[in-house]
C-alpha cells in the first residue's frame, strides 16, 4: 500500500514523472508561440493565439511519432534542441528568402510576385535532417513543415508543392557518401520542382500564362539554393552539434589519415588485425541493422592505443622475444589494459567522433585477460588473485556496434591460434567466444537478441571461413620444411615426391593459404 500524507499518495515515480511532462508541455507552447510569431504577419491577438494553438497541434503531432520511433532522440537534449532549431530556421529561411524575391520582383520585371513562394528552399530542412538524423525523421518533419507552410501561405496547392520538393531531397541523400552527392540532390529537387509547378499550374489553367514562366524559373533558382544552403551548413552542424555523419565516417576511413598511416607502420600486426576485424562487423552489421560504415571505420580504429607500446602486443612481435615473458602477470596485464586508455586519449587528441571513442572505451568491455589470469594462478603464490584485477576497466558494451566489435576483435585474434582451420573448427571457436561473452554478462547491456546473435555467428563463420580458404598445392615447388630450407639440385626435377606431398598440404594450407 502506499504511503500517505493528508490523504494523498506519496509515489515518487509519479512525481518526478509529472515534471518532466509539464516541462515538456511548457517547451512546446514556447516554441508554437514562436513558430506562429514567425508565420503571421498580422500580429493581432487572435491571430497569435490561432497560430499558437495549430502550430502546438503540429508539434505535437511531431514529437509523439519520435518518441514512438525513435526515442533515442528524447532522451538527448542535444538533439532535441538541433531538431527544433532546425524547424525555426527552416521557417526563417523561407520568410526571408520570401521578402528577398518580393524585392527582386519589383525590379526584375519576369518575377511576378504571387510566385515567389516557389523559391522558398524550405526542402533544405529536409535535407539536413535527413544528413543529421535519419529518413523517418525527416518524412514527419516534411510533413509538418509543409501544413504550416499552407498555413503561412493561405494556398491549398502550396503544401503539396513543398512536400513532394521535401521528399525528394530527403530521398536523394539518404545514402549519401559524398558532399558532391548534395548538389546531385540539387538537381532532383530541380526536376521535382519543376515538375510539380506544371501540375499545379495546369490545375489552376495557368499552363501558357506569365505566372507559369515566372514559378519555373523560381522552381530551378530553388533547387539550387537548397544544395548551397546544406552544402554551407552540414559541416558546421556537425562540429557544433559533435553529430557523425556517413559523410565524415568517409573521411575517416581513408588510409592516408594520420592515425591510419601511423598504424600501418608502427603496428602492422594490429593494422592487418584491424582490417579483419572491419570485415567481420561490417558484415554482421548488415543482418542486425545498424551502421555498416560506422561498424567497419570502428573497428579501424579500436585498437590505436596500441601505438604506444606496440611490441607488447604478440600480433607486432615478428622474431623477436616476447617482452612478457620478463614481466609478472599483474604488470602485463596492466601493460594491456593500457592500450584502451591509450587509445581513448588519442582519438580525442585526433579528434574523432564521440561514437568512436565510445567504441574504443567499450570493446573489450569488462572482460577477464584469461592469459595472465591462469599464469597467475600457475605461479607459486600464497593465494590465489582476485579475478577483478585481470579484467578491462569497462564499460560494456552500451550499443550493438560495441558489441560487434568486441566479439570479432576476440576471435579474429583466437584464429590465428588454430592448426588447421577447418569450417567445423572455426564454428566451434566462435561458438564458444560468444558464449563465453553471454555467460560473463558482456552483452548485458546492449540491445542484441538471441536471434541477432546467432546471424551474427553465421556471418562470423562464413567470412572466417573464406578468409582461411584452401589452395591447391603449386607444381614444382615443395612448401614443407625440408623443403623450405634444402636447394633442389639443378638436374632433380622440381616436382614434390609423394613422401612429402602430405606435409606440403599441411604447410600450404597454414602458411600460404592467403598467396
Amino acid at each position: 500500500m502506499k504511503n500517505m500524507k493528508n490523504g494523498i499518495p506519496l509515489d515518487k515515480n509519479s512525481g518526478s514523472a509529472t515534471k518532466p511532462f509539464l516541462l515538456n508541455i511548457f517547451c512546446l507552447c514556447v516554441i508554437a508561440l514562436i513558430v506562429s510569431t514567425i508565420l503571421i504577419t498580422d500580429l493581432r491577438s487572435e491571430q497569435i493565439i490561432g497560430g499558437s494553438l495549430i502550430s502546438f497541434v503540429l508539434l505535437i503531432i511531431f514529437f509523439r511519432d519520435i518518441m514512438r520511433y525513435r526515442p533515442l532522440y528524447m532522451n538527448n537534449y542535444n538533439m532535441l534542441f538541433l531538431l527544433t532549431l532546425m524547424i525555426l530556421s527552416t521557417l526563417i529561411l523561407g520568410r526571408s528568402f520570401e521578402y528577398i524575391f518580393l524585392i527582386l520582383s519589383d525590379g526584375l520585371g519576369f518575377i511576378v510576385p504571387e510566385t515567389a513562394m516557389f523559391g522558398l528552399p524550405l526542402a533544405a530542412g529536409a535535407m539536413l535532417v535527413t544528413l543529421l538524423f535519419d529518413f523517418h525523421t525527416a518524412i514527419t518533419f516534411s510533413f509538418i513543415i509543409s501544413l504550416l507552410s499552407g498555413y503561412w501561405l493561405l494556398d491549398a496547392f502550396y503544401p503539396i508543392y513543398v512536400f513532394v520538393g521535401s521528399l525528394t531531397a530527403a530521398f536523394s541523400v539518404i545514402r549519401c557518401k559524398k558532399r558532391s552527392a548534395i548538389l546531385l540532390g540539387g538537381l532532383y529537387i530541380i526536376l521535382a520542382n519543376v515538375l510539380m509547378v506544371l501540375i499545379i499550374c495546369l490545375t489552376k489553367g495557368e499552363l501558357f500564362s506569365p505566372t507559369a514562366l515566372s514559378a519555373l524559373i523560381l522552381a530551378i533558382i530553388s533547387g539550387i539554393i537548397v544544395s548551397a544552403i546544406v552544402s554551407l551548413l552540414l559541416p558546421f552542424l556537425e562540429y557544433l552539434f559533435k553529430i557523425t555523419t556517413d559523410i565524415s565516417l568517409l573521411e575517416l576511413l581513408d588510409l592516408n589519415q594520420p592515425l591510419m598511416k601511423n598504424l600501418m607502420v608502427t603496428a602492422p600486426g594490429t593494422y592487418h588485425h584491424s582490417i579483419i576485424v572491419g570485415n567481420l562487423v561490417e558484415s554482421a552489421a548488415e543482418v542486425v541493422n545498424v551502421n555498416p560504415l560506422l561498424a567497419r571505420v570502428s573497428s579501424y580504429y579500436h585498437d590505436i592505443g596500441k601505438l604506444k607500446m606496440p611490441d607488447y602486443f604478440v600480433e607486432n612481435q615478428i622474431g623477436t622475444e616476447n617482452k612478457h615473458d620478463k614481466l609478472t602477470p599483474h604488470m602485463s596485464s596492466m601493460i594491456i589494459t593500457n592500450h584502451v586508455k591509450e587509445g581513448v586519449e588519442l582519438a580525442k587528441q585526433f579528434k574523432l567522433p564521440d561514437v568512436i571513442i565510445n567504441i574504443i572505451k567499450e570493446h573489450h568491455g569488462t572482460s577477464v585477460m584469461t592469459y595472465f589470469y591462469q599464469k597467475a594462478k600457475e605461479l607459486e603464490q600464497p593465494s590465489i588473485p582476485e579475478e577483478e584485477e585481470y579484467r578491462y576497466l569497462g564499460p560494456k558494451p552500451q550499443s550493438r556496434v560495441s558489441a560487434l566489435v568486441m566479439m570479432a576483435d576476440a576471435i579474429e585474434a583466437a584464429s590465428r591460434v588454430l592448426n588447421d582451420p577447418t569450417p567445423s573448427r572455426i564454428s566451434a571457436l566462435v561458438d564458444k567466444i560468444m558464449n563465453n561473452f553471454f555467460i560473463d554478462g558482456q552483452l548485458d547491456e546492449c540491445e542484441l537478441t538471441f536471434k541477432d546473435i546467432s546471424e551474427i555467428k553465421k556471418r562470423f563463420i562464413y567470412i572466417l571461413t573464406s578468409i582461411f580458404h584452401k589452395r591447391i598445392d603449386y607444381p614444382g615447388f615443395d612448401f614443407s620444411e625440408q623443403g623450405l630450407h634444402n636447394k633442389p639440385a639443378k638436374n632433380e626435377k622440381a616436382e614434390p615426391s609423394e613422401n612429402n606431398k602430405g606435409s606440403q598440404q599441411d604447410s600450404s594450407a597454414s602458411r600460404v593459404s592467403k598467396s
